[in-house]
């Protein structure tokens, strides 16, 4: 069974609670462990999260889930590209599929509430990738 590591992201919690709701449904019609779900201030600070599961024996791969909604300025979009580029780096650096599962940036609330299930695809994508990588030379 594979095992999951589960990061979300606290801010806009209307949106990324049902959005956890909709990991953990994946996770499980999938026949997956949530070994852990830790629980974050905003998408900025998943990748310190995520890298602390993925340095887990037990965790197979970590999905992180939110969203980041527009404001009157560029935020939105300096928030994003961080997170996703040191997601980009953790996976790369602790050999795990970590896929990014949050929405955003240049989305209105609503927009973000139509995009729950993105929450989903970044389980499925975490899963798929356990399957389908070829395993390191350290697990030969």
């Amino acid at each position: 069974m594979t095992t999951l590591g589960l990061v979300v992201a606290q801010f806009n919690r209307p949106i990324t609670e049902q959005m956890e709701q909709e990991a953990l449904e994946a996770a499980t019609a999938a026949g997956a462990e949530v070994y852990e779900t830790v629980q974050v201030p905003g998408a900025y600070d998943a990748p310190l999260a995520a890298d602390r599961l993925a340095r887990r024996d037990a965790v197979d791969a970590v999905a992180v889930v939110g969203t980041v909604i527009t404001g009157d300025t560029d935020h939105d979009q300096v928030i994003t590209d961080a997170t996703a580029q040191r997601l980009s780096d953790v996976s790369l650096e602790r050999d795990t599929p970590v896929t990014l599962g949050v929405t955003g940036p240049g989305m209105s609330a609503a927009e973000a509430r139509e995009r729950v299930e993105n929450a989903a695809t970044a389980v499925e994508g975490a899963l798929d990738l356990v399957d389908e990588l070829p395993a390191s030379d350290s697990q030969q």
